[in-house]
């Protein structure tokens, strides 16, 4: 791989897009741009709103808190928000910046416009419309597929945008499809730093900070603070799980501080890097180095939530433990092989770890699966494995990750509908 071919582009193009900042949950935050963007087509305060989501947008929706709220929660709190505080041009950090008078308004917006939730009737799994109203004139904007993806736009009737002309300036898609864990270690090792400086930078700095954060206040379940009290601080094993499950848990709580998120999720986002950064501190590895491993760790990631999909039944946590174990792997050894079997070996170990939508016990399982990735890691460095024929797993990395794929997104279907339902009745 040279940095003139594609697949090199590629591979920068997709950290790119994949690492974006986002100021709290990125299902909530994508219905409140959402919603300003519905508005500002609407050109005038709204004074009912209709919003239709698909399932996994209510599971990933409805126990979360939304930031700059003062602690609301659900689907109406992310449209109201969007709606009287949004700034419909900054993507996912839609109301990064919220005053007191605006929080104020969020809430009389609450009590006095009706906001109306519909579950749509599609198998989409991310999908939503939020529709505005004023007098005569009404106003809808559809995100669908991902996060930021705005499929259509219409105003009284008329559409605006439709997905199916693209717009002028749109970039092509990218082949995602050219991403494999042997080509991602190979990546990382002749990559030119000054590609991809500026995305990780940004991902160190923002991560870092919040998971800071959540252990100096405590936020959620504090499952960061119990791994340090429970077992000492003294373990970078220890460290690494304890700094991803606070920023999960300062999050999923709240806090307003921006992550940089990984395909699609902020907790995927900081389950890849943290732990990396601290195995980075711990063995007193270079900057470059650091660079190189989150290099494995997201791109190895966003591989294996390729073949899942953005929302499934599936945990995230599961897929980004793994990668963060690999990117551990890559960081204390630069082997592919070892990659590999840590990938492999975590998968075997928490793949039966579901999603029951964006909460605080998040950060439990975003701990569970970070020590599953160490633990993969280490096995292989005393020369154990798990083989191909053990459960899913079959001989290949690659075979491997399409396996889960598979039971992600394919299999998990009728888990992800019954989730829904259990928690709806809760």
């Amino acid at each position: 791989m040279e940095p003139h071919d594609q697949r090199y582009q590629t591979y920068c193009a997709i950290l790119r897009q994949e690492l974006a900042p986002a100021t709290g949950c990125t299902e909530p935050i994508a219905l409140a741009y959402c919603a300003a963007s519905a508005r500002h087509v609407l050109g005038e305060a709204p004074q009912r709103v209709r919003v239709q989501v698909s399932g996994n947008i209510i599971k990933n929706v409805k126990s979360v808190t939304v930031p700059n709220t003062g602690g609301l929660k659900g689907i109406q709190a992310a449209v109201a928000a969007g709606v009287v505080a949004g700034d419909e041009g900054a993507a996912l950090e839609v109301i990064h910046t919220v005053t007191p008078e605006k929080r104020r308004e969020i809430a009389r917006f609450l009590s006095e416009v009706p906001i109306t939730v519909e579950p749509m009737d599609n198998c989409a799994l991310l999908d939503m419309i939020v529709t505005v109203y004023a007098g005569e004139h009404e106003a809808s904007v559809r995100i669908s597929h991902s996060h930021t993806h705005i499929a259509r736009v219409e105003r009284d009737g008329e559409a605006l945008l439709c997905e199916d002309g693209a717009l002028p300036g749109d970039a092509p898609a990218l082949d995602y499809g050219a991403l494999s864990v042997e080509g991602i270690c190979e990546f990382a090792s002749i990559v030119d730093i000054a590609d991809v400086r500026e995305v990780l930078d940004r991902q160190i700095a923002c991560n870092t900070a919040i998971a800071a954060e959540g252990l100096k206040s405590h936020w959620g379940a504090d499952i960061g603070n119990v791994l340090l009290e429970t077992y000492g601080s003294g373990d970078v094993r220890i460290r690494a799980r304890a700094m991803a499950a606070a920023g999960s848990d300062a999050r999923m709580s709240g806090c307003e501080m921006p992550v940089v998120i990984n395909s699609g999720s902020g907790n995927q986002g900081l389950t890849v890097s943290l732990p990396v950064i601290e195995y980075a501190k711990a063995y007193h590895k270079s900057q470059d180095e650091l660079y190189r491993a989150l290099v494995v760790s997201n791109l190895c990631a966003v591989h294996q939530k390729t073949a899942i999909g953005k929302l499934s039944a599936y945990c995230g946590a599961v897929t980004a433990g793994s990668a963060a174990g690999a990117g551990v792997a890559y960081l204390l050894t630069g082997d592919v092989k070892t990659v590999c079997h840590t990938i492999v070996n975590a998968l075997a170990i928490v793949s039966g770890i579901v999603c029951d939508g964006a909460k605080p016990s998040c950060a439990g399982k975003i701990a569970s699966a970070v020590d599953a990735g160490i633990l993969g890691f280490e096995m292989y460095l005393k020369g154990r494995q798990f083989y191909g024929g053990d459960g899913i797993i079959s001989k290949g990395i690659e075979n491997t990750i399409r396996n889960v794929g598979e039971l992600g997104r394919d299999g998990m279907r009728e888990t992800d509908r019954k989730i829904l339902q259990i928690m709806t009745r809760c």
